[in-house]
């Protein structure tokens, strides 16, 4: 069986023993870029360094034409322009994304979809109006479930033509935090994060923040499609149906010390006092800790977490640790912990490669 025979029967396909990535995959990689992880370094990420993830074609659009509707079971049905929606209120907000598929290369045996290592991240500051008042305006039905997001990007996944959209429950809509953005960074979107206008979910996986959004209907039953029912589910039997990918799970992330080797980028820095830092979060509870280890996962040590920041409680926090290098080859660990658990140590697998947060790895060589 063909790898796209495998896809357009439904189900993601594991790559084989051995098997390298292929160039299908290398295509995507190359479509979609992550954040270089040295760029843990901002508070902030530039735009361009910025994870990007485009399911389809980045669309064209207009921002003078544009449109979205709000149809389904409300009272009071809305069509607003972006220039009806700039004129609102607005909120900016510092929000940390990370996309479900983020670390999904390192599972053993490999899903085949984008190669994500670790670096499917960042952390922006989104300009938009919140989407309850909207909600409100068009009377949401007393029924109502689910509210689907539709943007304008156009596709076939596993032989289901589609325009991409995903399901939220109405309770998570209409948080206050919940944005339609149309700014990144004080400036307008660039089109690969959603030009003109884009849903922003503050604590869920990067699936949920609609890009290119055209059209927000509400349903009075559960959402049943591909990208809710199908696609970012967590199981491990093609057959199962699995349960969905929601919030993001506690991930630290070490910024690289020292300099790399070229191909490998394994890490070298000279002996003695070494500062480490990096960057923690977690979207579905507060964080409680970040432990670091110098010796490949034996022992631990606490990391200096930087406080919450009661201005942006949806923006990752910095971590610092001090580490006496010694002459030879070490291996630094690091995991993060929030009041429901820690990352793991062994992966915890599933089929799409989805909530993978197992714990980064990087090896070191000390020099004299």
């Amino acid at each position: 069986m063909t790898a796209t025979e495998s896809t357009y029967r439904g189900r993601a396909r594991i790559a084989e023993p051995g098997e390298g990535i292929g160039l299908d995959e290398l295509a995507l990689a190359t479509r979609n870029h992550g954040m270089p992880l040295e760029a843990l370094r901002y508070d902030v990420t530039p735009p361009g360094l910025h994870y990007v993830l485009v399911h389809y074609d980045i669309p064209a659009t207009e921002a003078a034409t544009w449109e979205l509707e709000i149809t389904g079971a409300v009272e009071r049905p809305l069509r607003l322009s972006l220039a009806d929606l700039t004129a609102r209120p607005s909120v900016t907000s510092r929000v940390l994304l990370e996309c479900a598929g983020n670390g999904r290369a390192r599972y053993e045996p490999r899903p085949v979809s984008q190669p994500w290592l670790l670096e499917a991240v960042g952390t922006a500051e989104w300009t938009g109006t919140p989407l309850a008042p909207l909600l409100e305006e068009a009377g949401v039905s007393p029924r109502a479930v689910d509210v689907v997001f539709t943007g304008a990007d156009h596709g076939v996944e596993r032989g289901v033509e589609q325009d991409y959209a995903r399901g939220l429950p109405l309770a998570e809509a209409m948080r206050p935090e919940t944005l339609l953005v149309h700014a990144m960074n004080g400036a307008p979107l660039p089109p690969q994060h959603g030009a003109p206008l884009r849903l922003v979910v503050p604590g869920w996986y990067g699936m949920a923040q609609v890009k290119w959004l055209r059209r927000i209907e509400v349903l009075d039953r559960p959402f049943d499609g591909f990208q809710n029912a199908t696609a970012y589910r967590l199981k491990a039997d093609a057959d199962d149906g699995g349960v969905p990918v929601t919030r993001i799970r506690p991930r630290a992330l070490l910024a690289p010390p020292g300099w790399p080797d070229f191909m490998t980028r394994e890490r070298f820095v000279h002996a003695g006092p070494v500062p480490l830092t990096g960057r923690a979060w977690s979207g579905r509870a507060p964080l409680t800790s970040v432990e670091v280890s110098t010796d490949g996962g034996a022992t631990w040590a606490a990391a200096e977490l930087a406080p919450a920041d009661p201005a942006h409680p949806f923006a990752w926090r910095a971590w610092r640790f001090e580490w006496t290098a010694r002459p030879g080859s070490a291996e630094l660990v690091v995991r993060a912990a929030d009041a429901e658990g820690g990352q793991p140590v062994e992966q915890e697998w599933n089929r799409q490669g989805m909530a993978n947060n197992l714990v980064q790895r990087v090896p070191v060589t000390v020099l004299p």
